[in-house]
């Protein structure tokens, strides 16, 4: 698999900024909740892709999500992070807008996705494996990019816990 040398130079460096470009102002409440960072998503086909995240790393920040959103620029997202690995289940309570959810490993690789739930939905949404990781991105978007299974996600993600 084809390292994305540049991007992941950038990361360590600290040289990105993290912005949420094209923020509406229903984000304006979950920026004040949220820490932000730079997620780069390299798939098995089609290369490398940079995402603005949101960190879920508390249990209260986890237990809200993307709740109430009504907007998600093209390249944003949440990631949930979890100390352990276990089975993760997600639900689509007070979400607004279709997700991809994408589980991923303690190493960053992508075990399954979940595409386009359904939002308000009480469904239990599972990753298939133990992951450390859920990565939620507008809904669409992992078929587009070509996120799959052996997809990488990475960013420091031991320091963001």
């Amino acid at each position: 698999m084809r390292v994305c040398t540049r991007w992941v130079i950038a990361i360590v460096a600290g040289l990105m900024v993290t912005t949420l470009s094209g923020q509406t102002s229903d984000l304006t409440d979950i920026d004040d909740a949220f820490e932000r960072d730079v997620l780069i998503i390299q798939t098995t086909r089609t290369g490398c892709f940079r995402f603005d995240i949101y960190l879920a790393v508390t249990g209260k920040q986890q237990r809200r999500g993307l709740m109430f959103v009504r907007h998600l620029p093209e390249f944003a997202g949440m990631i949930f992070l979890y100390r352990k690995a276990g089975i993760r289940s997600m639900w689509m309570k007070n979400t607004l807008i279709p997700l991809d959810m994408v589980f991923a490993r303690g190493d960053g690789s992508v075990t399954s996705i979940m595409a386009d739930t359904e939002p308000l939905s009480l469904k239990s949404i599972s990753s298939t494996e133990p992951v450390n990781y859920v990565l939620e991105i507008n809904a669409g978007m992992a078929a587009r990019i070509g996120i799959d299974r052996g997809s990488l996600l990475i960013m420091d993600l031991q320091a963001a816990q």
